[in-house]
């Protein structure tokens, strides 16, 4: 298992366009298409599924909402902030 970030690690490792909410990092994305919000969020579950690391996501009409944190280490760690990256890969 994986250790909880610093608050300094978490600022530096935090990839763009993600935030901090708690003990989670979060970000929305957006979309003109509410299946392209569908066909991404099925893009990141693949990607979670291989990682076997799985966020929480929401599904608006124009917006996903992504949210990563590690239950077992209570808070934030390394896996969520890689996961953070790919999913940014996938947008």
């Amino acid at each position: 298992m994986s250790d909880v970030l610093s608050d300094e690690e978490i600022e530096r490792k935090l990839p763009e366009g993600w935030e901090r909410d708690g003990e989670e990092i979060t970000r929305r994305y957006t979309f003109d298409d509410y299946l392209d919000g569908i066909a991404f969020a099925s893009a990141v579950g693949e990607v979670a599924e291989e990682e076997f690391h799985h966020p929480e996501i929401r599904i608006d009409y124009e917006e996903v909402e992504v949210r990563f944190t590690t239950h077992e280490a209570g808070g934030i760690t390394d896996s969520d902030v890689r996961l953070a990256h790919l999913v940014n890969d996938e947008y």
